[in-house]
């Protein structure tokens, strides 16, 4: 009898043993935690639109933006803008300066004369002489181009993909520097570089 008991007692512990054995091996390890980063932000472009647009200033744009989308964020243009002197489809650069340039005026004909009797012809009007920065009074234009040593805000303002922000510049480098003494040193002006220098290089003159 003794000898039954101590067979059951030792197949109860192989048992147990079995038990525990299985246990150990079919439980599964702990999980770790899995962190997910946040996307980083992305950068925006700082860009100052001026010119012929309904609110000039500084705005933040996404990158990858075109000058389109710069002066759509300004409200839009004006109605004198001439969109024809600049490219819409321009990439947005950091720190750039979106200029809209205004159209230029054109001269108003004259009425017709009136062939129903004679008529007094009217005088010729007098067009005022514009004062430049320098005290002169001399006009600003000489044989139909700019003098840039003389010129004022608003003639230098009618040069191509030149506004009121780069025309108060060459007031302000001229005061600062003197006249110029060549044409090509307009380009030492801020904003003003060789494709604009391009452009305007047969509209001005130092004398």
């Amino acid at each position: 009898m003794l000898r039954r008991y101590q067979q059951l007692l030792y197949g109860l512990l192989l048992g147990l043993l079995a038990t525990g054995i299985i246990l150990v091996v079919a439980r599964q390890p702990p999980g770790h935690p899995v962190l997910l980063k946040e996307p980083p932000t992305p950068t925006l472009l700082r860009v100052h639109v001026v010119g012929a647009v309904t609110a000039p200033g500084v705005y933040a744009l996404p990158r990858g933006s075109i000058w389109q989308d710069a002066i759509n964020t300004a409200g839009g243009v004006t109605s004198v803008a001439d969109l024809n002197r600049i490219n819409l489809a321009q990439l947005v650069v950091d720190g750039d300066q979106v200029n809209v340039p205004e159209l230029i005026p054109t001269a108003t004909p004259a009425p017709p004369t009136s062939t129903t009797g004679p008529s007094t012809p009217s005088p010729t009007p007098v067009k005022p002489v514009a004062a430049s920065d320098s005290g002169n009074t001399t006009s600003a234009s000489t044989g139909g181009k700019v003098n840039i040593n003389t010129a004022t805000a608003a003639e230098l303002d009618r040069l191509p993909r030149v506004g009121p922000a780069i025309a108060q510049r060459i007031i302000d480098y001229r005061t600062a520097h003197g006249p110029f003494a060549q044409i090509e040193d307009i380009q030492n002006v801020k904003g003003i570089g060789p494709a604009t220098f391009n452009q305007m290089k047969d509209l001005i003159t130092i004398n």
